[in-house]
């Protein structure tokens, strides 16, 4: 018999800390047409020079969208919410499909596999929900356990992870995927508008699936997921939303220009209550996988937690391929990080969303 000489209330030793699920598997997945932010100016032809600085100084190089076709003057028309719905819908179905096969091959799985289906949108509204419509598509068995996360914005793909990690660890061994479909395109306004071009300038379209199973064997890869910790700023609730604009008469998402600064200032108190009971300090974190929300909220979190360039190279690198791909977006930086094979056994990270609410969203993983 072996005896814990350890005492009931200290902190488990880092390398022994229990895991709720492990993440098996990710994919990812774009569409539309890659653009830079200079072709995207002359698309929309904006010449207030006041507009096109808040494009050229995003640090995005590139994103992917699904522009309206031009008329016959060579302008894009603002499309009606109905064609913004239309086009949510085939996008959001399309990407998610793809980027749940990529997931399930990088896992060694296939659809017959998958127990449980949670999807994440919230560049659109859709009932039945897009985990029905994903089902449908790609012929998963009909009795699928499904959930959908609809409108938490760009911090909902962990508040997902949480959920589904729970699922997970009650259903030992059976495959669950949490998938994020965002068709940022769909939730455009284009009015040339100082608010509206501050989105305009930040969002890309894209996808991102990721695999999790518990009870699963030591000889299955992915880190293991060890804990969740959240804030709502609530003093901040309105700070980023996407609500009705009756002057444009269609649906429209606002950004407070003061937000990076107010989840910057909270940053500290979320990661502290994630790590606290754990044995752990931020120095012990090797990995950080921030969500690429833009220059300023990423310059932000790194000042006030103290993270290096290289820390958030990943963070960084997406949005300047890809723009904020929402509640995804983590999910890319994850798999670039897996690309690197840098990753050794035991080490630890950290995954950071940020959205409406105000909300901050972290988990602790450890290989």
């Amino acid at each position: 018999m072996t005896i814990s000489l350890t005492h009931p209330q200290d902190p488990p030793a880092p390398g022994r800390l229990p895991g709720i699920s492990q993440i098996t598997g990710v994919g990812t997945a774009t569409s539309g047409t890659s653009i830079s932010q200079t072709e995207l100016l002359d698309i929309l032809r904006i010449e207030d020079p006041r507009v096109r600085s808040v494009f050229l100084n995003s640090a995005i190089q590139r994103r992917h969208l699904t522009l309206p076709p031009p008329d016959g003057t060579g302008r894009r028309a603002p499309e009606p919410q109905g064609d913004l719905l239309d086009k949510h819908k085939k996008l959001a179905v399309e990407m998610g499909a793809q980027a749940l096969m990529n997931c399930l091959k990088d896992t060694g799985a296939s659809l017959s596999d998958v127990r449980h289906l949670c999807c994440v949108t919230s560049t659109g509204f859709l009932t039945p929900g897009l985990s029905a419509l994903i089902i449908r598509e790609l012929g998963i068995d009909p009795h699928c356990s499904r959930s959908d996360i609809v409108g938490m914005g760009c911090n909902a793909g962990l508040n997902a992870l949480n959920v589904v990690a729970g699922w997970s660890a009650a259903h030992p061994g059976e495959l669950a995927v949490v998938l994020c479909s965002e068709a940022c395109s769909a939730a455009y306004a284009l009015d040339g508008t100082m608010r509206t071009a501050v989105v305009n300038s930040l969002f890309g379209d894209g996808a991102a699936a990721v695999a999790l199973t518990a009870g699963g064997g030591q000889d299955v890869a992915g880190p293991r997921i060890l804990k969740f910790a959240g804030y709502i700023i609530t003093d901040a609730i309105d700070a980023m939303r996407y609500d009705w604009d009756r002057a444009q008469d269609r649906f429209s998402f606002f950004l407070d220009p003061q937000i990076p600064y107010v989840v910057g200032a909270h940053a500290e108190r979320v990661v502290d209550r994630l790590l606290a009971g754990t044995g752990l300090r931020r120095s012990d974190i090797d990995h950080w996988l921030v969500h690429s929300g833009g220059k300023k909220v990423i310059d932000a979190v790194a000042v006030n937690l103290g993270l290096r360039r290289h820390d958030l190279r990943h963070t960084t690198g997406i949005l300047r391929d890809h723009g904020n791909l929402s509640s995804g977006s983590f999910l890319f930086s994850y798999e670039r990080l897996l690309s690197e094979n840098v990753v050794q056994p035991g080490e630890h990270g950290i995954l950071m969303t940020m959205g409406p609410g105000s909300t901050i969203e972290t988990a602790l993983i450890q290989w």
